[in-house]
Protein backbone atom coordinates (compact mmCIF):
# COMPACT_ATOMS: atom_id res chain seq x y z
CA UNK A 1 0.00 0.00 0.00
CA UNK A 2 1.11 3.53 -1.23
CA UNK A 3 0.95 6.90 0.05
CA UNK A 4 2.44 10.71 -0.28
CA UNK A 5 4.19 12.47 2.92
CA UNK A 6 2.61 15.94 2.29
CA UNK A 7 4.63 19.13 2.77
CA UNK A 8 3.25 22.57 3.83
CA UNK A 9 4.92 23.82 0.55
CA UNK A 10 3.73 20.96 -1.96
CA UNK A 11 0.36 21.46 -3.87
CA UNK A 12 -2.22 18.50 -2.94
CA UNK A 13 -1.70 15.64 -5.40
CA UNK A 14 -3.78 15.61 -8.88
CA UNK A 15 -6.14 13.18 -7.54
CA UNK A 16 -7.41 15.29 -4.74
CA UNK A 17 -8.29 18.70 -7.17
CA UNK A 18 -11.90 19.10 -7.72
CA UNK A 19 -13.67 21.44 -9.94
CA UNK A 20 -15.10 24.57 -8.40
CA UNK A 21 -18.66 24.14 -7.73
CA UNK A 22 -21.38 25.51 -10.00
CA UNK A 23 -24.04 24.06 -12.39
CA UNK A 24 -27.94 24.73 -13.34
CA UNK A 25 -28.84 22.39 -10.17
CA UNK A 26 -26.05 23.20 -7.58
CA UNK A 27 -27.32 27.15 -8.48
CA UNK A 28 -31.08 25.91 -7.74
CA UNK A 29 -30.06 23.83 -4.74
CA UNK A 30 -28.10 26.32 -2.89
CA UNK A 31 -30.52 28.94 -3.83
CA UNK A 32 -33.65 27.16 -2.21
CA UNK A 33 -31.54 26.17 0.73
CA UNK A 34 -30.58 29.56 1.18
CA UNK A 35 -33.99 30.80 0.75
CA UNK A 36 -35.96 28.01 3.54
CA UNK A 37 -32.95 28.96 6.11
CA UNK A 38 -31.23 25.64 6.05
CA UNK A 39 -27.32 25.09 6.60
CA UNK A 40 -25.62 22.87 4.84
CA UNK A 41 -22.89 20.56 6.23
CA UNK A 42 -21.63 20.29 2.79
CA UNK A 43 -20.82 23.81 3.22
CA UNK A 44 -20.39 23.47 7.49
CA UNK A 45 -17.71 21.16 6.58
CA UNK A 46 -16.36 22.31 4.53
CA UNK A 47 -16.93 19.22 1.60
CA UNK A 48 -14.60 18.89 -1.53
CA UNK A 49 -17.56 17.28 -3.37
CA UNK A 50 -19.76 20.02 -2.48
CA UNK A 51 -20.35 20.53 -6.64
CA UNK A 52 -20.48 16.91 -7.72
CA UNK A 53 -22.88 16.31 -5.32
CA UNK A 54 -25.54 19.20 -4.83
CA UNK A 55 -25.35 18.82 -9.30
CA UNK A 56 -26.49 15.16 -8.38
CA UNK A 57 -28.97 16.40 -6.40
CA UNK A 58 -27.74 15.28 -3.20
CA UNK A 59 -26.78 17.70 0.14
CA UNK A 60 -26.13 16.66 3.61
CA UNK A 61 -27.49 19.27 6.24
CA UNK A 62 -27.95 19.31 9.98
CA UNK A 63 -30.30 18.87 12.75
CA UNK A 64 -30.12 20.56 16.04
CA UNK A 65 -28.33 24.16 15.26
CA UNK A 66 -24.10 24.95 13.66
CA UNK A 67 -22.94 24.67 17.01
CA UNK A 68 -20.95 21.14 18.11
CA UNK A 69 -20.88 20.89 22.02
CA UNK A 70 -17.37 18.80 20.92
CA UNK A 71 -13.96 19.70 19.62
CA UNK A 72 -12.44 16.94 17.08
CA UNK A 73 -9.19 17.85 15.74
CA UNK A 74 -10.65 17.17 11.65
CA UNK A 75 -13.93 18.93 12.14
CA UNK A 76 -14.59 22.58 10.70
CA UNK A 77 -18.40 23.04 12.29
CA UNK A 78 -18.14 25.36 15.21
CA UNK A 79 -17.58 24.29 18.64
CA UNK A 80 -19.25 26.16 21.31
CA UNK A 81 -22.23 25.74 24.16
CA UNK A 82 -25.54 26.10 22.86
CA UNK A 83 -27.14 26.02 26.27
CA UNK A 84 -30.21 24.07 25.79
CA UNK A 85 -31.20 26.17 23.06
CA UNK A 86 -33.11 24.35 19.89
CA UNK A 87 -35.57 25.16 17.27
CA UNK A 88 -39.02 22.77 18.14
CA UNK A 89 -40.27 23.89 14.35
CA UNK A 90 -37.49 22.24 13.42
CA UNK A 91 -38.83 18.81 11.71
CA UNK A 92 -41.79 20.80 10.49
CA UNK A 93 -39.41 23.23 8.33
CA UNK A 94 -37.18 20.40 7.83
CA UNK A 95 -40.40 18.09 5.78
CA UNK A 96 -41.65 21.61 4.03
CA UNK A 97 -38.31 21.62 2.30
CA UNK A 98 -37.97 18.69 1.42
CA UNK A 99 -41.53 18.82 -0.26
CA UNK A 100 -40.37 21.94 -1.93
CA UNK A 101 -37.23 20.24 -3.24
CA UNK A 102 -39.13 17.09 -4.15
CA UNK A 103 -36.33 14.78 -2.44
CA UNK A 104 -36.39 10.96 -2.86
CA UNK A 105 -33.76 9.97 -0.32
CA UNK A 106 -32.60 12.09 2.91
CA UNK A 107 -30.35 11.88 5.12
CA UNK A 108 -30.75 13.74 8.85
CA UNK A 109 -27.12 14.78 10.34
CA UNK A 110 -26.78 16.33 13.43
CA UNK A 111 -23.94 18.26 15.61
CA UNK A 112 -23.11 16.51 19.23
CA UNK A 113 -25.72 18.22 21.71
CA UNK A 114 -24.64 17.19 24.89
CA UNK A 115 -26.06 20.33 26.74
CA UNK A 116 -29.59 18.56 25.71
CA UNK A 117 -30.55 15.80 28.67
CA UNK A 118 -31.34 13.49 25.50
CA UNK A 119 -28.38 14.30 23.46
CA UNK A 120 -30.52 15.78 20.66
CA UNK A 121 -32.43 12.22 19.99
CA UNK A 122 -35.83 12.94 20.18
CA UNK A 123 -35.69 16.05 18.04
CA UNK A 124 -33.72 13.80 15.31
CA UNK A 125 -36.81 10.78 15.74
CA UNK A 126 -39.75 13.84 15.25
CA UNK A 127 -37.92 15.02 12.14
CA UNK A 128 -38.23 11.26 10.74
CA UNK A 129 -41.82 10.67 11.64
CA UNK A 130 -42.58 14.38 10.05
CA UNK A 131 -40.50 13.25 6.80
CA UNK A 132 -42.79 10.06 6.53
CA UNK A 133 -46.16 11.69 7.39
CA UNK A 134 -44.96 14.20 4.71
CA UNK A 135 -43.35 11.89 2.07
CA UNK A 136 -44.40 8.64 3.19
CA UNK A 137 -41.99 7.03 0.57
CA UNK A 138 -38.61 8.45 1.37
CA UNK A 139 -36.15 6.62 1.97
CA UNK A 140 -34.19 8.36 5.39
CA UNK A 141 -30.69 8.33 6.76
CA UNK A 142 -30.06 9.35 10.29
CA UNK A 143 -26.34 9.86 10.78
CA UNK A 144 -26.38 10.58 14.47
CA UNK A 145 -23.71 10.84 17.02
CA UNK A 146 -22.67 8.51 19.70
CA UNK A 147 -25.26 10.40 22.72
CA UNK A 148 -22.38 9.43 25.29
CA UNK A 149 -22.89 5.97 24.57
CA UNK A 150 -26.59 6.15 26.24
CA UNK A 151 -28.60 3.53 24.64
CA UNK A 152 -31.49 4.53 25.62
CA UNK A 153 -31.50 7.65 23.47
CA UNK A 154 -30.21 5.54 21.10
CA UNK A 155 -32.79 3.52 20.70
CA UNK A 156 -35.47 7.00 20.31
CA UNK A 157 -33.75 7.64 17.29
CA UNK A 158 -34.23 3.65 16.14
CA UNK A 159 -38.06 3.57 17.54
CA UNK A 160 -38.31 6.06 14.76
CA UNK A 161 -37.58 3.80 11.92
CA UNK A 162 -34.99 5.12 9.75
CA UNK A 163 -34.01 3.14 6.59
CA UNK A 164 -30.24 3.36 7.58
CA UNK A 165 -28.87 4.00 10.88
CA UNK A 166 -25.59 5.33 10.92
CA UNK A 167 -22.44 6.36 12.85
CA UNK A 168 -19.25 7.43 12.09
CA UNK A 169 -15.85 5.92 13.87
CA UNK A 170 -13.85 8.09 12.13
CA UNK A 171 -11.00 6.78 12.51
CA UNK A 172 -8.78 3.88 14.01
CA UNK A 173 -8.56 2.93 17.63
CA UNK A 174 -5.06 3.83 18.60
CA UNK A 175 -5.54 7.56 17.48
CA UNK A 176 -9.21 7.78 18.14
CA UNK A 177 -8.45 9.39 21.39
CA UNK A 178 -5.66 12.28 20.19
CA UNK A 179 -7.70 12.99 16.72
CA UNK A 180 -11.62 12.70 18.51
CA UNK A 181 -13.40 15.11 21.58
CA UNK A 182 -12.34 13.27 24.55
CA UNK A 183 -16.28 12.21 25.22
CA UNK A 184 -15.79 10.15 22.00
CA UNK A 185 -14.78 6.74 22.42
CA UNK A 186 -13.65 3.73 19.93
CA UNK A 187 -15.74 1.34 21.61
CA UNK A 188 -18.45 3.26 22.14
CA UNK A 189 -19.15 3.96 18.53
CA UNK A 190 -19.01 0.52 17.83
CA UNK A 191 -21.54 -0.28 20.86
CA UNK A 192 -24.07 2.26 19.18
CA UNK A 193 -23.66 0.67 15.65
CA UNK A 194 -24.04 -2.83 17.08
CA UNK A 195 -27.51 -1.59 19.07
CA UNK A 196 -28.76 -0.36 15.60
CA UNK A 197 -28.68 -3.59 14.31
CA UNK A 198 -29.49 -6.10 17.51
CA UNK A 199 -32.71 -3.90 17.49
CA UNK A 200 -33.61 -4.24 13.91
CA UNK A 201 -31.27 -6.89 11.96
CA UNK A 202 -33.11 -6.21 8.41
CA UNK A 203 -31.75 -2.39 8.60
CA UNK A 204 -28.82 -0.87 6.77
CA UNK A 205 -26.46 0.38 9.10
CA UNK A 206 -23.34 2.35 7.96
CA UNK A 207 -19.98 3.65 9.47
CA UNK A 208 -17.29 5.62 7.78
CA UNK A 209 -13.19 6.19 8.81
CA UNK A 210 -10.99 8.89 7.50
CA UNK A 211 -7.41 8.26 5.94
CA UNK A 212 -3.94 10.05 6.12
CA UNK A 213 -4.31 11.18 9.96
CA UNK A 214 -1.60 8.73 11.68
CA UNK A 215 -3.38 5.59 10.52
CA UNK A 216 -1.35 2.65 9.65
CA UNK A 217 -2.69 0.22 6.43
CA UNK A 218 -2.92 -2.58 9.01
CA UNK A 219 -5.16 -0.44 11.12
CA UNK A 220 -7.54 1.02 8.55
CA UNK A 221 -8.43 -3.16 8.10
CA UNK A 222 -8.80 -3.45 11.83
CA UNK A 223 -11.12 -1.00 12.05
CA UNK A 224 -12.84 -2.57 9.09
CA UNK A 225 -13.39 -5.97 10.57
CA UNK A 226 -14.31 -4.33 14.03
CA UNK A 227 -17.37 -2.50 12.12
CA UNK A 228 -18.55 -5.35 10.32
CA UNK A 229 -18.35 -7.82 13.67
CA UNK A 230 -20.36 -4.94 15.40
CA UNK A 231 -23.04 -5.41 11.92
CA UNK A 232 -21.99 -2.60 9.93
CA UNK A 233 -23.56 -3.37 6.47
CA UNK A 234 -22.03 0.11 4.41
CA UNK A 235 -18.93 1.55 5.50
CA UNK A 236 -16.96 4.79 3.29
CA UNK A 237 -13.31 5.27 3.50
CA UNK A 238 -11.94 8.27 2.26
CA UNK A 239 -8.73 11.16 2.48
CA UNK A 240 -8.32 13.13 5.57
CA UNK A 241 -8.10 17.10 4.66
CA UNK A 242 -7.23 19.57 7.19
CA UNK A 243 -9.75 22.19 7.26
CA UNK A 244 -7.78 24.66 9.11
CA UNK A 245 -4.20 25.00 10.31
CA UNK A 246 -5.65 24.53 13.80
CA UNK A 247 -6.83 21.36 12.96
CA UNK A 248 -4.71 18.41 12.80
CA UNK A 249 -2.59 18.25 10.13
CA UNK A 250 -2.99 15.27 7.26
CA UNK A 251 -0.10 12.56 7.98
CA UNK A 252 -0.12 11.57 4.33
CA UNK A 253 -2.12 11.98 1.29
CA UNK A 254 -3.45 7.98 0.14
CA UNK A 255 -3.31 6.91 -3.40
CA UNK A 256 -6.27 5.90 -5.18
CA UNK A 257 -4.33 2.44 -5.78
CA UNK A 258 -4.27 1.81 -1.68
CA UNK A 259 -8.39 3.07 -1.73
CA UNK A 260 -8.76 0.64 -3.99
CA UNK A 261 -7.05 -2.24 -1.80
CA UNK A 262 -9.17 -1.08 1.21
CA UNK A 263 -12.62 -1.45 -0.93
CA UNK A 264 -11.37 -5.26 -1.77
CA UNK A 265 -10.33 -5.86 1.87
CA UNK A 266 -13.90 -4.54 2.67
CA UNK A 267 -15.90 -6.69 0.71
CA UNK A 268 -13.84 -9.34 1.34
CA UNK A 269 -14.45 -8.69 4.94
CA UNK A 270 -18.47 -8.83 4.12
CA UNK A 271 -19.60 -5.40 4.25
CA UNK A 272 -22.82 -5.00 1.59
CA UNK A 273 -21.29 -1.73 -0.03
CA UNK A 274 -18.07 0.08 0.24
CA UNK A 275 -17.61 3.66 -1.37
CA UNK A 276 -13.33 4.17 -0.96
CA UNK A 277 -11.64 7.13 -2.64
CA UNK A 278 -9.81 10.24 -1.85
CA UNK A 279 -13.00 12.55 -1.74
CA UNK A 280 -15.34 10.35 -0.43
CA UNK A 281 -17.16 11.45 2.61
CA UNK A 282 -19.97 9.85 5.26
CA UNK A 283 -22.59 11.06 3.45
CA UNK A 284 -21.37 10.08 -0.07
CA UNK A 285 -24.28 9.87 -3.18
CA UNK A 286 -22.47 6.76 -4.37
CA UNK A 287 -23.45 4.89 -1.46
CA UNK A 288 -27.06 6.38 -1.48
CA UNK A 289 -27.51 5.06 -4.49
CA UNK A 290 -26.68 1.93 -3.25
CA UNK A 291 -29.78 2.17 -0.52
CA UNK A 292 -31.71 3.41 -3.23
CA UNK A 293 -31.30 0.58 -5.38
CA UNK A 294 -31.53 -1.93 -2.60
CA UNK A 295 -34.66 -0.81 -0.63
CA UNK A 296 -36.44 0.87 -3.67
CA UNK A 297 -35.36 -0.49 -7.10
CA UNK A 298 -37.96 1.73 -8.91
CA UNK A 299 -35.69 4.53 -7.92
CA UNK A 300 -32.75 2.61 -10.00
CA UNK A 301 -31.90 4.46 -13.54
CA UNK A 302 -31.00 8.10 -14.35
CA UNK A 303 -33.11 9.67 -12.54
CA UNK A 304 -31.93 8.00 -9.09
CA UNK A 305 -28.60 10.15 -8.67
CA UNK A 306 -30.66 13.25 -9.30
CA UNK A 307 -33.41 12.42 -7.05
CA UNK A 308 -30.80 11.19 -4.17
CA UNK A 309 -30.51 14.08 -1.32
CA UNK A 310 -29.65 14.07 1.75
CA UNK A 311 -31.42 17.40 4.16
CA UNK A 312 -32.07 18.64 7.67
CA UNK A 313 -32.07 22.18 9.20
CA UNK A 314 -30.17 24.52 11.66
CA UNK A 315 -32.48 27.25 12.73
CA UNK A 316 -30.73 28.03 16.20
CA UNK A 317 -30.87 31.95 16.95
CA UNK A 318 -28.89 33.46 19.48
CA UNK A 319 -25.72 31.08 18.60
CA UNK A 320 -24.17 33.60 16.71
CA UNK A 321 -24.59 36.59 19.37
CA UNK A 322 -28.36 37.52 18.15
CA UNK A 323 -31.46 37.30 19.92
CA UNK A 324 -32.79 34.14 21.04
CA UNK A 325 -36.00 32.97 19.49
CA UNK A 326 -38.75 33.57 22.08
CA UNK A 327 -40.32 30.22 20.55
CA UNK A 328 -37.13 28.44 21.39
CA UNK A 329 -37.51 25.63 24.11
CA UNK A 330 -36.38 27.14 27.32
CA UNK A 331 -33.14 25.68 28.57
CA UNK A 332 -33.49 25.55 32.06
CA UNK A 333 -35.65 21.74 31.64
CA UNK A 334 -33.02 20.48 28.87
CA UNK A 335 -29.93 21.53 29.87
CA UNK A 336 -26.70 19.04 31.11
CA UNK A 337 -24.20 21.72 32.21
CA UNK A 338 -20.97 21.52 30.13
CA UNK A 339 -17.90 23.65 30.17
CA UNK A 340 -18.63 26.37 27.77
Amino acid sequence: MSSVNPSPREPKPPWLKVRAPGGENYARLKQTLRRLDLNTVCEEARCPNVGECWNAGTATVMLLGHTCTRGCRFCAVTTGNPRGAFDPREPEHVARAIAELGLRYVVLTMVDRDDLLDGGASQVARTVRGLRAQAPELLVETLVGDFVGRLRDVDVVLESEPDVFAHNIEVVRRISPVIRDQRCDYDTSLKVLERAKVRNPARLVKSSIMVGIGERDEEVVESLRDLRNAGTDIVTLGQYLRPTPKHAPVDRYVTEATFEEYRLAALEIGFAFVASGPLVRSSYHAAEGFVAARLRPELSGASQAAGAASVTQSLAPGLDGGPIDRDLIAPSSLVRRVSS
